[in-house]
């Protein structure tokens, strides 16, 4: 799930920004001059991964297909969480990029984490350490990419205000 989680934003993200600078042509959807933003093919994901756990239950192969499905659609809506929190804002939120990092940090966290049966009192400090850590690692990605806003982000948004609409 980690893997395609991160695939898919990075694909999403290199996407927009070659649409946007028009090395790709408009590929964004519009229905009646609105335009649908990807976080709602992720919505439709999650709940067809959700629909068919509910109601077929889990089967070994099946799992897969349906984990890859949710690891599609969380990466495609929380690519785009800021417009959640600021609805008609800019793709190019700050608060989007945070979104996909905590979410891919938990996954990442979680895809290294003993089963529950096996956890002792050993994992649970371990756990503590490793939480602490993603916690420092936040803090000091935080502050790179406020850096990385305050220098790249006047481009990103000159980008997004001449992309075609």
């Amino acid at each position: 799930m980690l893997t395609i989680f991160v695939a898919t934003f990075l694909a999403t993200r290199i996407l927009v920004l070659l649409i946007m600078t028009r090395r790709l042509p408009d590929l964004f959807l519009f229905l009646g001059g609105t335009h649908i933003h990807h976080l709602n093919f992720g919505i439709i994901l999650l709940s067809i991964a959700g629909g068919v756990l509910l109601f077929s239950g889990p089967r070994e192969r099946a799992s897969r297909l349906v984990a890859t499905i949710y690891a599609v659609g969380l990466a495609l809506t929380f690519d785009e969480f800021g417009m959640w929190l600021h609805l008609g804002g800019g793709y190019w939120q700050r608060a989007s990029f945070d979104a996909v990092t905590i979410v891919g940090g938990l996954l990442a966290l979680l895809a290294f984490l003993p089963p529950m049966r096996y956890m002792g009192a050993k994992h649970a400090a371990t756990a503590v350490l490793l939480l602490a850590a993603f916690a420092a690692f936040g803090y000091l990605l935080f502050e790179a990419a406020g850096a990385a806003e305050r220098r790249m982000g006047p481009e990103l948004h000159r980008i997004e205000a001449e992309a075609p609409r």
